[in-house]
Order: C-alpha cells, then sequence, then structure tokens
C-alpha cells in the first residue's frame, strides 16, 4: 500500500521494470529488428554485446539465487522481469532475445558442488540446460506418466526411455531429466539426474511445431550416469522439483502478459491512425470495446499473477494461486492477441509485423507449464474438497 492507500509495486522492483524497459527498447529492439521474422536468437557477435551490457546493469538470470552469480529476484521480481523481458518477437521463449542470459533449473543449487559445475559453466557462457518430464504417454501427471527407467548398476543408473516436447534441448549441453528407480508406480518413484548430452546413449529429434523455437524429442537407449550426477536422493526426485515448477507458472503467465501488452498498444496506435468510412478505427465502438476489454482482462491478470508471486514470497503455497494465475494470464493474452489481430485486419497476419508470431506462440502457452484444463482441476479439486486457497 502506498500513502493514497492502493497498491503497487514497491520503488525497487518499479526501478528494475522501468531499466529493462529502457533496455529493452534502446538496446534489444535494434538488434532484432535487423533479424528475420521467425529468428529467435540474434548473431553471436550481437548476442555477445547485449549479454555483457545487461550483465553491467546487473539484470543476468533473474531467477537464480545471487550467491550462484544471478539477480536473485524474489518471485514478484522475476514477474516484473519476465514481463518486460517478454516484449520482443522471440520473447515467449528467448526472454529478451538471450539478452539477460539463462537461468539453470533453480534445483541444481541444491546438488552438490560436482554437479553445480554445470550451471556455473552455463552461466558464464550465456548457454542453457534443459529439463526432460514430459514423456509420448502424456505429462499432465508425472507421477504416473513417466516411463523412462533407471537402473542401478554399481556405481552407475543406466537409463532407457523417451522424454518429448522439451524445449532448449538442442541448445543445450546438459539437462536434469527425471526417470523411474524401482518398482513404484507413482511419484515416489521418480528419481532426478543431471545428464552430459555429450556422453552416449543419448540423442535428439527436433518436432516441428507451429512456432520458430522446436522442442525436441530426448532419447536415452543405455545412457551411463554416474551416481554422483544423481540429484537427490533416489525416489526423491519429483518432490525434489515439484516447488520449483509450481513456483515457475507465475513468471511464465507474466511473459504472456507483456506479450499481450506489446500488441495492445501496437493495436491502439493504428487504431488512432488508420481511418476507415470517414473516421479513424479509434472512433468506431466496436474497436473501443476490443481495446476496453483487453485493457480490463489484462490488469485482471497481471495482479492474479503478482498475488500468487508475492504470496509464495511471504512463505505461503501457492499452488492453487499459481494455477489461477496460469490459467487466467495464458487464456487472456491468447485473446488480447487475436483482438489486436482483428483491429489491424489483414496487416495484423503479415510479417511485418510481429503479431501472427505472438498468435502462434500464445496459442502454445495453454498448453506449455501444464495445460488449462488440469489448472482448472486443481483449482476446482480445492475448492470442492473445503481447502480454498486464502488469497
Amino acid at each position: 500500500m502506498n500513502d493514497t492507500g492502493s497498491w503497487e509495486l514497491p520503488e525497487e522492483l518499479r526501478m528494475l521494470r522501468d531499466t529493462i524497459r529502457r533496455f529493452m527498447a534502446e538496446e534489444v529492439k535494434p538488434v532484432e529488428d535487423k533479424l528475420p521474422h521467425d529468428a529467435y536468437t540474434p548473431e553471436p557477435d550481437d548476442l555477445a554485446r547485449l549479454q555483457s551490457k545487461a550483465r553491467n546493469l546487473g539484470l543476468w538470470c533473474f531467477e537464480t539465487p545471487a550467491e550462484h552469480g544471478g539477480a536473485g529476484l524474489s518471485l514478484l521480481g522475476q514477474c516484473v522481469a519476465a514481463e518486460e523481458a517478454a516484449k520482443c518477437r522471440m520473447g515467449a521463449y528467448i526472454a529478451g532475445c538471450g539478452a539477460f542470459g539463462f537461468d539453470p533449473p533453480v534445483v541444481i543449487w541444491k546438488g552438490t558442488e560436482h554437479q553445480q559445475r554445470f550451471a556455473r559453466e552455463d552461466m558464464e557462457k550465456g548457454t542453457k540446460a534443459f529439463v526432460a518430464i514430459s514423456e509420448p504417454s502424456g505429462g499432465s501427471d508425472p507421477g504416473r506418466a513417466i516411463q523412462t527407467r533407471a537402473e542401478r548398476k554399481s556405481d552407475r543408473y543406466v537409463i532407457n526411455g523417451t522424454k518429448i516436447w522439451i524445449s532448449g534441448a538442442g541448445m543445450a549441453k546438459w539437462g536434469i531429466v527425471f526417470a523411474r528407480v524401482g518398482d513404484s508406480k507413482g511419484r515416489d518413484g521418480i528419481t532426478s539426474f543431471v545428464v552430459d548430452k555429450s556422453r552416449p546413449g543419448i540423442s535428439l529429434s527436433k518436432i516441428p511445431v507451429i512456432r520458430s523455437y522446436s522442442p525436441y524429442e530426448v532419447h536415452f537407449d543405455n545412457y551411463e550416469v554416474p551416481i554422483e550426477d544423481r540429484l537427490g536422493d533416489e525416489g526423491k526426485g519429483f518432490a525434489f522439483a515439484e516447488e520449483w515448477l509450481i513456483h515457475a507458472r507465475p513468471p511464465y503467465a507474466a511473459a504472456t502478459i507483456g506479450i499481450a501488452q506489446a500488441a495492445l498498444e501496437l493495436a491502439v496506435e493504428w487504431a488512432t491512425q488508420r481511418k476507415a468510412f470517414g473516421s479513424t478505427l479509434a472512433e468506431k465502438q466496436a474497436i473501443q470495446w476490443m481495446i476496453a476489454d483487453s485493457e480490463v482482462e489484462l490488469r485482471a491478470a497481471r495482479l492474479l499473477v503478482y498475488q500468487a508471486a508475492w504470496n509464495a514470497d511471504m512463505g505461503r503455497d501457492i499452488k492453487v494461486d499459481a494455477s489461477v494465475a496460469k490459467v487466467y494470464g495464458t487464456e487472456t493474452a491468447g485473446r488480447v492477441v487475436d483482438r489486436c489481430i482483428q483491429i489491424f485486419g489483414g496487416m495484423g497476419v503479415a510479417q511485418e509485423l510481429p503479431l501472427e508470431r505472438w498468435y502462434r506462440e500464445m496459442r502454445i502457452k495453454r498448453i506449455g507449464e501444464g495445460p488449462s484444463e488440469v489448472h482448472r482441476m486443481v483449482i476446482a479439486r480445492d475448492i470442492l474438497g473445503g481447502k480454498r486457497g486464502k488469497g
């Protein structure tokens, strides 16, 4: 609360937001404007220059704890940063075109010093790791869906199985894979491992999708992992990562809100300039209502994301809050981008603008990090089970 009794972001987060906003406009956009429409990373020299400037501003790996070289932002801070860093053509999957580095999966910092070496090397180089959970049998309930197996043999595990829809696997040198050890069919049988792509027994297949940034199938064929690369205790892999998976959802939703906000700003500018039938589009009631509905929904979505993040920073369980934010944020973003294309008409689907790319990527966002239907199930069970989450 401020002195007037209204809620606003703390001053340090407003400063963070404004710094990232300027960086995106002054540094990232000129680089991005030189790239093909469906590119997802700048040329190496441009990327290195952007990353150097971001480091100097303290805008590096927002999620990674400060003691490991990152910005160490609170979850609310991560959401603020994610919204602004997404305001570029490739922002749905490569925040700031990669200028802000790539956070290693945060669970790696719970691992041993030996395991953390992968993350430190990646952070220094500004490269990306992957996380492999989903499988062809389904990914919404990992406790049942995971069939990839890891068999203990002396001082190592042998992994066999296939993961699917794995983002970032092509660029990465390492990742974290979740596999089943033993006979348990539930979550208690899942163990996590740090995997190095340079070892034999791992192969990748790109999956063509509607976005330019393709996910991969990752195949393990008698892939051997030394026991020291097991992450956490045997059978505790999912519990090891569950909090991290839940806490990833508010920033995920925040990024879609940032893209939708950028789309709305483009549409408003167009509507005030474009004339049709003797007046500007902005004077047409149909256009006014599309803009008004978009503004209302974006404000509501942003506050739901902020509430989830703030509750997490207060040490509260945000399983339900995160699902609410993820569903409403991603679905709102999709509706807003769709309306903005409608306002532009034919120009809205031309590659001269980022809207059609955002439209494709917003469709995926309703599936990634758990589809909307699964999150609705989480919310409904909480309400119907009498354990209604406190806001």
